[in-house]
């Protein structure tokens, strides 16, 4: 007996619930996009407008606010998302650039007879923990000093140009 009492009390509230129209919406959605709050003051202002009872724009409001901070949440998801995926490809560029550099420092450092671990006189390394961070060593500079010179002007792609853009010269 209790079940059909509510069934009954279900099928009673479904059809007593009003809809909205498509223009109590409306002005709903611009009161919202002004204030996403409600206050009582408000709430009941709207209700008298639209000819709702003030709890069902009281609950328009919370499900509204519901739905819009979900819609953000997502908004905000894929563009961090995007940001992650661009951060990255720019790291798998870099490894690839870093590898590369890498490979080139080998290769000079064979074409000039140096060894890292057997030249006494000049030894090059190169460090790339850091992103975009490498650091270039010379040791015994008095003595070589055009050589080093050489050997810095090609790594960088020099034309012979041994100072800063302001005229300064890196080795004096």
């Amino acid at each position: 007996m209790d079940f059909l009492n509510v069934q009954a009390r279900k099928n009673h509230l479904k059809c007593h619930k009003k809809r909205l129209t498509q223009d109590q919406v409306r002005h709903l959605e611009i009161s919202f996009s002004s204030n996403n709050k409600l206050d009582s003051d408000r709430k009941s202002q709207l209700a008298q407008e639209l000819g709702l009872p003030p709890r069902q724009v009281a609950i328009w409001y919370q499900n509204k606010r519901v739905r819009w901070k979900s819609q953000s949440l997502e908004v905000d998801y894929k563009a961090l998302q995007q940001i992650l995926d661009s951060a990255l490809k720019d790291n798998e560029k870099l490894k690839l650039e870093v590898e590369r550099l890498r490979k080139e420092l080998h290769k000079t450092q064979e074409m000039l007879g140096f060894t890292t671990t057997t030249n006494n006189y000049s030894s090059i390394s190169s460090s790339c923990d850091e992103v975009g961070s490498s650091c270039l060593q010379l040791r015994d500079q008095s003595k070589h000093n055009h050589l080093d010179k050489e050997l810095y002007a090609c790594l960088i792609g020099g034309e012979g140009h041994f100072g800063t853009p302001d005229g300064h010269n890196f080795f004096d």
